[in-house]
């Protein structure tokens, strides 16, 4: 027998506790306008980062991952969202600031690779 899901208010308050008190203003909005979202956003997250033991990295190693895919991207609810969870799981600011280093240079990383082909015309005189 399946559980019924939680109810917009269980979603809310569960964001809440897990972010620090707060909820990304995207989740409010949904839970007014398209609560089906939300939920589906919910079982998502349960999907992608799993709080038992089928996940096989640590709750604080999915955050920190998600983080800097958040950075990479400037997805800046995102980054918030993963900052204030972050502070709930006592994550060390050194390793906070290791993940923006890293997405930093992923960034950079894909700026050099783009930069091929010009590179590519230079050497060749073109």
């Amino acid at each position: 027998m399946t559980s019924a899901p939680p109810t917009t208010d269980q979603i809310l308050a569960n964001m809440s506790a897990s972010l620090n008190g707060t909820v990304p203003r995207a989740a409010q909005l949904a839970s007014k306008i398209a609560p089906e979202l939300l939920l589906r956003h919910v079982q998502d997250s349960g999907f992608a980062m799993p709080k038992d033991e089928t996940g096989v990295l640590p709750e604080e190693t999915r955050t920190l991952i998600y983080l800097g895919v958040a950075l990479a991207t400037g997805s800046r609810a995102c980054v918030e969202a993963m900052t204030n969870k972050a502070h709930v799981l006592g994550i060390e600011s050194s390793k906070l600031l290791e993940t923006f280093k890293i997405a930093r240079f992923a960034e950079a990383t894909r700026v050099l690779g783009n930069a091929e082909p010009l590179f590519a015309a230079l050497e060749s005189g073109s």
